[in-house]
């Protein structure tokens, strides 16, 4: 794609306005691709401002259903869509949202050989799970792969997110950062969520995800960053990486 039509034009208008974004910056929205695991309470607000700023194709991932309890925060699903696939939820309501982005819905967990499968030809991938097994499964597919990816959490009244760039060999990998989490307490069924922090949160991996693919702003790797919904703070770590991590480094 090398220019917007009219309807286009007037769509994006507030992003064309952007002398950092312009043309350029939207015609590399449009061109990108996007897998983003996980359509709850993170995924929810990534997907829809993603579609809605005019990224090309959004793959959503999900093995998962639409439960009553999800409703409280995960807000691209509604009451009609109790009991549906999670991915197929938020497809409906994407293509309605803006019918420039293409939806592919693949209902299923995601797991490290079928992601290496998938990932060459992905641009960046999202992290809106709650899982720690996949984040390691996924950490070892992007880096097979040389694939980008953002990762972000939200539980309880804490948030945080942080980029990850293999293609960067001095940058950390998700293992470096945590060398061996297990997913206890980490899912809002255990230890509850306020709702508006996954909003919050998912918000802020979609604007890092759009500044990545238009190449605008800073979104280097290995930045943890994090959040506190109770005293509005923010505050940032430089993560370096571990030369003897066993996934990206070289382990004694």
């Amino acid at each position: 794609m090398d220019t917007l039509s009219d309807q286009q034009l007037l769509r994006y208008s507030r992003h064309l306005l952007l002398p950092e974004l312009d043309l350029d910056g939207q015609l590399a929205l449009l061109r990108a691709r996007v897998m983003i695991i996980g359509l709850g309470g993170l995924g929810s607000p990534v997907a829809l401002y993603l579609a809605a700023s005019g990224v090309g194709e959004l793959i959503l991932v999900d093995d998962d259903q639409v439960e009553l309890s999800n409703l409280q925060r995960q807000i691209i699903h509604g009451n009609a869509d109790l009991g549906r696939a999670k991915v197929d939820s938020a497809a409906t309501n994407l293509r309605a949202l803006n019918p420039d982005c293409q939806v592919t819905a693949i209902q299923r967990r995601a797991d490290q050989t079928w992601l290496q499968q998938q990932l060459d030809s992905i641009d960046v991938v999202l992290d809106c799970t709650d899982n720690a097994d996949i984040r390691y499964q996924l950490n070892q597919a992007c880096l097979t792969t040389l694939t980008p990816w953002l990762s972000a959490a939200a539980t309880g009244t804490q948030g945080q997110w942080i980029w990850f760039d293999p293609r960067d060999s001095n940058s950390p990998c998700y293992r470096c950062l945590y060398p061996d989490l297990n997913s206890d307490g980490l899912s809002c069924a255990d230890s509850g969520v306020l709702a508006p922090l996954v909003g919050v949160i998912g918000s802020l991996q979609a604007l890092e995800a759009l500044k990545f693919i238009a190449r605008i702003g800073d979104t280097r790797p290995g930045r943890l960053k994090t959040f506190d919904a109770l005293t509005g703070e923010q505050r940032c770590w430089e993560l370096p990486g571990n030369p003897h991590c066993p996934d990206c480094g070289q382990p004694e």
